[in-house]
């Protein structure tokens, strides 16, 4: 049997909306906001690729190209949600809410990167592949059972799909119908794999009939398109109908990592003509040139304070003190174990040049 799942789509390549309907949706002030954090995460991204490679930056993900995805996903969530994002979606964690200093400091190794805003329920980011699916699915468990109108969303990759957290997480949601959307982006490779050769279905998105919840496949570069299905998704999650799974059809330009050398495995021509004629910052800027929205001076303002956000960000972590290496040692258990303690004990000896 063959589930067809198509694309859905508000707004296509040239900036023009597909049904003319959906314009009583938007406004005005929503389309800036869209714009304005999609500029943001992407000069985040942009400057961290550049302080990793001048060694202010340890291994860096980098996830120019899916704005879209992430920020729209981001902005749909209420203000007591949870987000549990992988090690690419700080994009995400970003237009949530999340502290840029503590940001850099997490790709710099820092305990301090994992600590989320007073307020924000953004869950450390899973480099565990699928791990966070569980979480999730418990977190959202949770504020059913305590009454509340709270939903979790949990965002991975193409590959995790093939990690059994995978569908523990998405088995567990569905039999117990918790307030939750599972957000795959799914940019067409699992490192170096692409997803015709590590999945034989046709779609992430069919995914969803095993577990009998709605599944939705979204253009993951259609900022609109991303915003109203997770905004309906969480919806139907707080109202009590059960978890539902987005995939968002994207492509990420650069390299799986800055340790990772993408023409080794993918044609990067397609990047080129990917950034031409699907990048979802230029869809939006076409839309807004289309219905005179487009500003100038209020481009060049947001801009500047953006370019000034990050630089003082960058400041702030590069005066932090040395870390800790108790840290290595402190954050493991709550309480430590007896081996853990052994471990830091021999490990001081040999600093001290007792050992």
């Amino acid at each position: 049997m063959t589930v067809e799942f198509p694309l859905y789509q508000m707004m296509n390549e040239n900036g023009q909306l597909v049904r003319e309907d959906d314009k009583e949706r938007l406004t005005d002030e929503l389309i800036r906001e869209f714009y304005y954090h999609m500029v943001r995460i992407r000069t985040f991204d942009r400057k961290a690729i550049s302080l990793q490679r001048q060694g202010r930056l340890g291994t860096y993900a980098p996830f120019e190209g899916q704005e879209a995805a992430q920020a729209g996903s981001a902005l749909a969530l209420g203000k007591e949600d949870w987000l549990f994002p992988t090690y690419r979606d700080h994009g995400a964690t970003l237009t949530y809410g999340a502290d840029m200093a503590r940001t850099f400091l997490y790709w710099n190794g820092r305990v301090e990167g994992c600590v989320p805003e007073e307020g924000k329920k953004i869950f450390p980011p899973a480099v565990p592949i699928a791990t966070q699916l569980p979480h999730a699915a418990g977190a959202a468990l949770a504020e059913m059972r305590k009454g509340t109108k709270n939903a979790a969303i949990a965002y991975f990759g193409d590959g995790a799909t093939s990690e059994g957290d995978f569908h523990e997480g998405m088995n567990m949601a569905s039999v117990f119908k918790v307030p939750a959307v599972f957000f795959n982006q799914n940019n067409g490779f699992a490192i170096s794999v692409p997803i015709e050769k590590q999945m034989n279905s046709k779609t992430v998105a069919q995914k969803s009939v095993a577990y009998g919840i709605p599944g939705v496949r979204v253009d993951g570069n259609d900022i609109l398109a991303v915003y109203f299905q997770t905004m309906e998704a969480l919806e139907r999650a707080r109202n009590g109908e059960g978890p539902t799974l987005i995939e968002a059809v994207t492509w990420r330009y650069g390299a799986h990592t800055t340790a990772d050398d993408p023409t080794k495995y993918r044609n990067q021509s397609m990047s080129d003509e990917i950034r031409q004629t699907r990048d979802p910052l230029m869809r939006l800027e076409r839309y807004m040139k289309n219905g005179d929205l487009w500003d100038e001076g209020w481009i060049n303002q947001i801009q500047q304070e953006i370019t000034d956000e990050v630089e003082r960000a960058i400041k702030e972590v590069e005066s932090y003190p040395p870390p800790k290496v108790d840290d290595l040692f402190d954050h493991v258990f709550e309480t430590p174990t007896w081996t853990i303690a052994k471990q830091k004990e021999e490990y001081f000896q040999l600093l001290r040049g007792e050992a």
